[in-house]
């Protein structure tokens, strides 16, 4: 099965239940893609990928015996859930911080969540600031729409 194939969708058991589920490009115990294959199936730079693993944000990546980096199906929805974070305006720092709760364990569910929980405010005031400015611009689209046709009349 290539990178670009699919199977059916499974789910991120790093980032919990809740996430959607993101079809995996090669079945589980036969996921060994390399950085280049990852960086094209992401969008993530490889300069991207080597940074994120520099600074703790990615989990270990499994070498092979001549060095290069092998990533899982797991790494890919770990992946597919950092970009999810930094759409909603997330701090590096701040996902880097969740990065190290999740590999501390269940014990730090409750700082996860409260992490989780601020960058959801921060994302419902950004919607809330984005619709002001969506009907700021239908209102100008409609005025300029509405003065064409009116110097359109005869």
């Amino acid at each position: 099965m290539t990178l670009t194939q699919q199977e059916q969708p499974g789910l991120d058991e790093t980032v919990g239940q809740c996430a959607p589920a993101k079809p995996k490009p090669r079945p589980d115990g036969h996921d060994q893609y390399t950085i280049s294959e990852v960086s094209a199936h992401t969008g993530l730079s490889v300069h991207t990928l080597r940074w994120y693993e520099r600074i703790g944000l990615m989990p270990h990546i499994d070498r092979s015996h001549t060095g290069q980096r092998r990533y899982t199906n797991r790494d890919l929805e770990w992946l597919a859930f950092v970009n999810k974070l930094r759409l909603t305006g997330m701090a590096v720092a701040d996902m880097v911080r969740y990065a190290n709760l999740v590999r501390q364990g269940e014990h730090t569910f409750a700082e996860r969540r409260a992490l989780l929980c601020a960058t959801r405010e921060s994302v419902l005031l950004r919607v809330v600031e984005l619709q002001g400015t969506l009907a700021v611009l239908d209102f100008k689209i409609d005025f300029y729409a509405d003065a064409r046709r009116a110097s359109e009349r005869p």
